[in-house]
């Protein structure tokens, strides 16, 4: 919807941008956002482009509208993940990454100021979101082209949005975040590059490229990070599930780790085999399977994906660590779903989802349904190894939403994994460790995921 931007109360530089664009578009929901991801207008196809001096028109994604949801796909195999080496900090305060001005030759208040002049000429979106949670995070804006909807849907659905109503009643920004994804081709030889500038009175970040991995995902992380070192207190980078054991047990179970690491997969039952074993691993060379018998294993509640905040409001002083979720939506590598039937659990709840997804690097048609077996192809016969979809909290079964006391932590998972090592000889072939199953006497079991 067209509204004042002024009820965002913009700090004065992105108000000026706001000033200077031909049309602002201000969006209070993801059903809006949703609408924008594919141009308006009914579309069920569309490119998100823009023209690149010296280049013409460069088609940076192709948006197709999907039966469960939106359907993004990049023209480049490169912007299909996560560039490790994306990051760089655009001011002088400590840190421990590199500086623009390292990195680039020069200062980045100049690179800054034609970002500016560069969404000056664009028509823009922009929302608010709270980073963290009601009470605890930052108040943060949002400008995007808005041809870019579906990247400013995807960090609407990983981190909120603020309804309008809620907007009028008092929204302070803290933080902006800012995409200019033309600069990746006329600033940063096609790289994906992210910004991080942290000002007395405004965190700002630039997106220089569309994958929301470094920004929606990590950038926003690196604003929790900040706010908590200025307060003494953290944002861990885990995922925690309540575990409930046949005999009734509880415990809570946090894992830390890097990306990569199966922190997503801690939150679901393991993979079976069609018998209903557990498939342990494969002897490389001789191509003998072990399995695990277990014919019922325990109910699961997860609780956080990746991002978990540690604030000193939600501790009980029980001597246990209380966590609770960062993020209003979970980005779900899906890699491991190469066909129909490896994961029905989460099969379903993507095929057939209670509002529509978020589908990034699936193969999918316009007014078909995104499959998330169906992986982009990089180059025939090679898949992209990072198919995604962002899974909002809401979608998820049995989620937990109140803060929890952490009973085994990442010391424990990582004892565990310790054990798997031990347990299986060099010669045995098994999947990262993927999944604790708790029995009876609060015992771990690390068992490894089949495919």
């Amino acid at each position: 919807m067209d509204a004042d931007w002024c009820i965002f109360n913009p700090p004065s530089s992105a108000a000026e941008v706001l000033a200077g664009s031909p049309r602002v578009i201000v969006a209070g929901s993801t059903e809006e956002l949703l609408a924008l991801s594919c141009g308006g207008n009914g579309n069920s196809l569309y490119e998100v482009a823009y023209e690149v001096p010296g280049k013409g028109r460069v088609v940076e994604a192709v948006v197709a509208r999907v039966r469960n949801g939106i359907s993004v796909n990049y023209t480049e195999p490169y912007m299909r993940r996560r560039d490790p080496d994306c990051l760089v900090v655009g001011d002088e305060l400590p840190t421990d990454k590199e500086r623009f001005r390292d990195r680039f030759g020069i200062d980045f208040s100049a690179v800054r100021q034609e970002a500016f002049e560069w969404l000056k000429s664009q028509e823009l979106a922009i929302f608010g979101f709270q980073a963290g949670r009601p009470g605890v995070g930052l108040d943060t804006l949002v400008i995007a082209p808005a041809n870019a909807g579906f990247f400013a849907l995807g960090l609407a659905y990983l981190q909120g949005i603020l309804p309008l109503e809620q907007i009028r009643a008092g929204f302070n920004p803290k933080a902006v975040i800012y995409t200019a994804p033309v600069f990746r081709h006329t600033h940063f030889n096609g790289k994906q590059v992210v910004v991080h500038n942290r000002l007395p009175e405004c965190y700002e970040m630039f997106s220089f490229n569309l994958y929301p991995g470094p920004s929606a995902k990590k950038g926003v992380y690196g604003m929790l990070i900040d706010l908590g070192e200025r307060e003494n207190w953290v944002t861990a980078h885990c995922s925690t599930v309540q575990v409930v054991t046949p005999y009734d047990n509880v415990v809570t179970i946090m894992h830390e780790g890097a990306s990569g690491g199966g922190k997503s997969e801690m939150l679901e039952q393991a993979h079976r085999e069609p018998d209903g074993r557990l498939r342990l691993g494969e002897n490389i060379i001789t191509g003998e399977v072990r399995h695990l018998v277990i014919p019922r294993t325990c109910d699961l509640y997860p609780v956080t994906d990746d991002m978990a905040l540690c604030h000193p409001s939600i501790q009980n002083g029980n001597g246990k660590l209380s966590v609770i979720d960062a993020e209003d939506a979970w980005f779900v590598r899906v890699n491991h779903i190469t066909s129909y039937g490896t994961d029905p659990y989460l099969e379903k709840l993507t095929a057939q989802p209670s509002e529509p997804l978020l589908f990034l690097n699936i193969d999918a048609v316009p007014n078909g349904r995104a499959l998330i077996w169906e992986h982009t192809m990089d180059a025939p016969g090679k898949p992209c190894p990072n198919p995604r979809v962002v899974m909002p909290r809401r979608c998820v079964p049995d989620v937990i939403d109140e803060p929890v006391a952490v009973d085994i932590g990442a010391a424990a998972a990582l004892r565990s994994f310790e054990m798997q090592k031990r347990f299986a000889s060099p010669l045995w072939s098994g999947q990262p460790l993927a999944h604790c199953i708790v029995g009876a006497s609060n015992t771990i079991i690390t068992v490894v995921r089949n495919g």
